[in-house]
């Protein structure tokens, strides 16, 4: 299974974003992000606050135009990080309220550009931000980052989703000209939750869920092959994340080293 239900998304919304508080309060405000190096834990637990209250903003007034997105910092994050809990939550169950399923198919900006409606692409967003920065967090405080294999196959569809959307060219032309080519493939298939087949074409990656023959067949646990391809995790360390890789490794590598997301 490699989409979630809304009711599912909006519950691990909330719970992923509490278990980034929990994290981001063990690590301290000061501590490094090893796999966000450019923020501390404060300005990770900032950012993703932000980001849920933006995006309740956007579903609510249902906005539709982008030139009317509201500011990005409208939330204030407290200085006492024994605060952060409480204050992570109400900004996820904010967020995950939005998202009723009145406002699912309701005419909301996607800046995706792709067929999912914008309450739907946010809600998946908003549940990638929290799931994977959840991880940043963990990895700060030195706890293990569990992720259920629904919910990181969902996240990888999400992922494809926005390598191949129609507006990824504009937002990041050099990884939309990289992940081009003359038929290569490839395959991502996670043991615990479904399979994903990728063409390069001289037009474009596409990608579908399912199996094929492929130039090269990545595998492993769905939690690893999202954290590998969102680059929480190495794709080198094979024996820590339980990936194996069959035929042209360098093809799987060159794709990661192109495909930066938002959530980096």
């Amino acid at each position: 299974m490699t989409e979630l239900n809304a009711e599912h998304a909006r519950r691990a919304i909330v719970e992923h974003s509490r278990r980034l508080a929990e994290s981001a309060v063990a690590a301290g405000p000061d501590a490094a992000v090893p796999t966000t190096p450019e923020w501390t834990v404060a300005e990770l637990v900032e950012h993703v606050g932000q980001t849920h209250h933006w995006v309740a903003e956007i579903i609510e007034r249902r906005i539709s135009d982008p030139t009317q997105l509201p500011a990005t910092d409208m939330a204030v994050l407290p200085t006492d990080p024994g605060e952060w809990v409480t204050w992570l939550s109400e900004s996820a169950e904010r967020v995950a309220n939005a998202c009723s399923d009145d406002a699912l198919d309701a005419l909301v900006f996607n800046a995706a550009g792709d067929e999912r409606s914008g309450t739907r692409f946010w809600m998946t967003s908003v549940l990638n931000e929290s799931v994977v920065h959840g991880v940043d967090a963990a990895n700060a405080a030195g706890r293990p980052a569990d992720i259920d294999a629904d919910v990181a196959a969902a996240l990888i569809t999400n992922h494809l989703r926005m390598l191949t959307s129609p507006t990824w060219e504009m937002q990041r032309p050099k990884s939309a000209h990289a992940i081009r080519g003359t038929g290569q493939t490839l395959q991502w298939r996670a043991t615990d939750a479904g399979a994903w087949f990728v063409e390069r074409r001289p037009d474009g990656a596409t990608w579908r869920t399912g199996t094929g023959e492929a130039d090269v067949t990545v595998t492993g646990p769905a939690a690893s092959l999202l954290l590998t391809l969102t680059r929480r995790r190495s794709f080198t360390d094979r024996e820590a994340t339980g990936i194996t890789v069959d035929g042209q490794a360098d093809l799987a590598q060159h794709w990661l080293d192109n495909t930066a997301h938002v959530a980096d």
